[in-house]
């Protein structure tokens, strides 16, 4: 992560511009349970401007499944990659590489459910990926992530622990979002422009350093802390406006 202050987010100039997105948190408010968020028309309107003013170089890097994705955003399909990078659609309409489920993942996220036994905490299953919420219940963050963490040295190697604003998730060393973006970059689409990335949470600075490296711009949303985002936005509707002034109206190829 940079030692250095982020700014905030410039507009951007024409260019041949690719662009990487975030879902909670950047674009939607989070709450307590992911399923209780909801798309706008508006900004369904918007991204199907931006996706087809950049020649459909947009895509989704988000924790969320394809398929959970889509059916937030319906009937609005981009590409995306989701569970961090271990599911990837890399065209709309394309098929989808689905990640599997291990069992040892499931009983384990039997057991935290258990040991927490809390109905406001949110136990989150996502094939390989578990994701425990506690937005609801903040006293029981520093709880969840000790059970994660205490788990961790009883799973094969190749998982880590992401802890963040308001959960803790617990997923194979693969799934990063940089290693996605680097695979959105190397399909025709994208490879002839340059990256951006919104992001807000800490999983989203490893695509930070993705775009860095890649010479692109990096911005996270809401920021706590350090961060490797070289630019930022106050919140979701910061996010927003920017997005609409740089890709809806902007001169942008």
């Amino acid at each position: 992560m940079t030692s250095l202050q982020p700014l905030l987010a410039p507009d951007l100039p024409a260019g041949h511009w690719a662009l990487f997105l975030d879902i909670d948190g950047t674009l939607l408010e989070h709450a307590a349970h992911p399923d209780a968020v909801s798309v706008s028309d508006e900004l369904r309107t918007l991204l199907g401007t931006i996706e087809h003013r950049l020649d459909g170089a947009v895509a989704f890097i988000t924790g969320r499944s394809v398929e959970a994705a889509d059916r937030l955003f319906h009937p609005l399909k981009l590409r995306v990659a989701g569970l961090y990078g271990l599911e990837h659609r890399l065209t709309p309409d394309g098929p989808v590489e689905v990640a599997d489920a291990p069992a040892d993942i499931a009983a384990l996220a039997d057991a935290i459910e258990a040991e927490l036994n809390d109905a406001q905490v949110y136990i989150e299953r996502k094939g390989s990926i578990l994701a425990i919420h506690t937005r609801a219940a903040p006293h029981l963050l520093a709880r969840a992530t000790h059970l994660v963490e205490q788990a961790l040295a009883q799973l094969p190697k190749g998982y880590r622990v992401i802890p963040g604003n308001a959960g803790v998730e617990l997923m194979p060393l693969e799934a990063a979002k940089g290693a996605a973006v680097r695979r959105f970059m190397a399909i025709p689409s994208f490879a002839s422009r340059r990256p951006v990335f919104l992001g807000d949470d800490t999983a989203d600075e490893n695509g930070f350093e993705a775009i860095n490296e890649a010479g692109g711009i990096s911005i996270r949303v809401k920021p706590r802390g350090p961060t490797a985002a070289k630019y930022v936005l106050d919140d979701v509707t910061g996010a927003i406006g920017w997005l609409e002034a740089n890709f809806e109206k902007s001169p942008v190829s």
